[in-house]
């Protein structure tokens, strides 16, 4: 964002697109020249320009030996910082060591090693990472209108100015990014400096804009150079709201020869009855006196043991609901992915974002971080694809307990999709997201996006299925 504005997608304008082309234009450039500044100027430089400017006003209007001599003063200060922080230069090299996820809101620590590739020792430098472009493009800009806009006075409306706002805060995907402190870079020998960030959303961060920060002396400008360091990517999970120990309905089973067993040590269910041994069979199962008896190995054959085995199914289907509800929605789903003991438990979650997509965690299949992983990238989807994710939990009914259903919101085609899965004489417990008060006959229980932590706490711990 330092050098380079957003592309413009062209759109067919409406009615009125020069003027928000022209805003767009405007207000790009004015983010980029703020960002471009704070980068620059330090909090006293800024002290010092806003009393420069104020000395000379005095000076014109009422001229005083003491309002010369103390823009003079300001003045010559601010030219030497200037000067001294422009011909400061770095050539450096950084690595990142970034761990493997990080959590929406939760502030994240990683190290990065700085080597000094230059000539000189550097003394007093910073880092800073910078995030990638928040800044709309035009089609964005002229087609996303901020919530609440229509309320807002004619001059803010045409202006357009707090819609601009609003969209660079929704696209900004973390916030920090300096380093703990300043510090000294020697010719030879690697510095180690930790880095903070806050990731402000779900998703994958590609981090590829580190700069190192050079002050004056003073400390009244600073030289911001970019410095060499490859792209990482940072996977960001949804965040989690710790939930009751709740307990879903459905329990352990028992049958023969099934794929989806316990994956435990032998097996040890009910005596079934005798057969001929296999390579691998344990040998506490042979049945010796079978075994004497025949002159061939025979061993004991057992029912195996299943764990419980729930559905997760989400609702990733736009319906007049906000993105935010749906993002409240994945972090549900993400608390209950975490929250329930997958240790005695399989669980599929189930969704569909262009095609019907089931994945499965549990003992001896995969941890939990898993779901958290495909929760991440979860999208909201446009077209109605409630037949196809009622298809994929019917074909898979005869395996779940019970299953737990996220909807986004409550309406005819919701009602109509629960209807079809208890149709099949699946128990699901309806869970619906969305903001506001719990619309009327909305089944289970209702989570308000406005305040999701609240209502998760007052589950009950055995939530009625339906």
């Amino acid at each position: 964002m330092d050098t380079t504005a957003s592309d413009v997608t062209e759109p067919a304008w409406p009615l009125g697109g020069l003027r928000m082309r022209l805003l767009h234009l405007l207000y790009s450039r004015g983010t980029a020249m703020n960002f471009w500044i704070a980068r620059r100027l330090g909090p006293a430089g800024m002290g010092m320009c806003l009393l420069m400017i104020a000395t000379s006003f005095i000076a014109m209007g009422q001229p005083r030996d003491s309002a010369y001599q103390l823009f003079s003063m300001t003045f010559s200060l601010g030219m030497i910082g200037l000067v001294w922080a422009v011909s400061r230069r770095a050539r450096a090299r950084v690595l990142r060591h970034l761990p493997r996820h990080a959590t929406a809101g939760v502030p994240l620590r990683y190290q990065v090693e700085v080597r000094n590739q230059g000539g000189r020792r550097l003394a007093g430098v910073s880092l800073v990472e910078g995030p990638p472009d928040p800044r709309p493009s035009a089609a964005a800009f002229a087609r996303e209108a901020e919530p609440g806009e229509d309320e807002r006075n004619a001059f803010d409306r045409f202006f357009a100015y707090y819609r601009w706002q609003w969209l660079v805060r929704r696209r900004r995907v973390f916030d920090g990014g300096r380093s703990s402190g300043a510090f000294d870079l020697g010719r030879e020998d690697p510095a180690r400096v930790m880095m903070e960030i806050t990731p402000r959303k779900r998703g994958v961060i590609e981090l590829d804009d580190m700069r190192m920060l050079l002050p004056d002396p003073l400390g009244l400008f600073q030289s911001c150079t970019r410095i060499e360091c490859g792209a990482n990517t940072l996977v960001v999970l949804p965040k989690r709201h710790p939930l009751p120990p709740v307990e879903l309905p459905g329990g352990a089973i028992h049958r023969i020869g099934s794929e989806a067993n316990t994956n435990s040590v032998g097996t040890n269910g009910e005596f079934v009855g005798l057969r001929d041994y296999r390579p691998g069979d344990p040998m506490r199962l042979i049945h010796w006196k079978s075994w004497a008896r025949t002159g061939r190995p025979i061993v004991k054959e057992l029912e195996d043991t299943h764990y419980p085995r729930h559905g997760l199914v989400i609702d990733t289907f736009a319906g007049g609901t906000q993105d935010e509800a749906f993002e409240e929605l994945v972090s549900v789903a993400a608390s209950f992915a975490a929250g329930i003991d997958t240790r005695e438990t399989l669980l599929d979650l189930m969704f569909v974002e262009g095609r019907a997509h089931r994945v499965t965690v549990g003992r001896g299949v995969e941890r939990a971080e898993k779901l958290l992983e495909v929760l991440a990238g979860v999208a909201l989807n446009d077209e109605d694809g409630f037949a196809t994710l009622a298809r994929l939990v019917k074909r898979h009914q005869g395996d779940l307990g019970s299953c737990l259903v996220l909807l986004l919101g409550w309406d005819a085609r919701r009602a109509g999709f629960l209807a079809e899965l208890r149709s099949g004489g699946l128990p699901c417990v309806p869970v619906v997201v969305g903001f506001g008060d719990k619309p009327a006959g909305a089944p289970g229980h209702w989570i308000d996006a406005a305040s999701p932590a609240r209502d998760l706490a007052r589950l009950p711990l055995r939530p009625n299925a339906m």
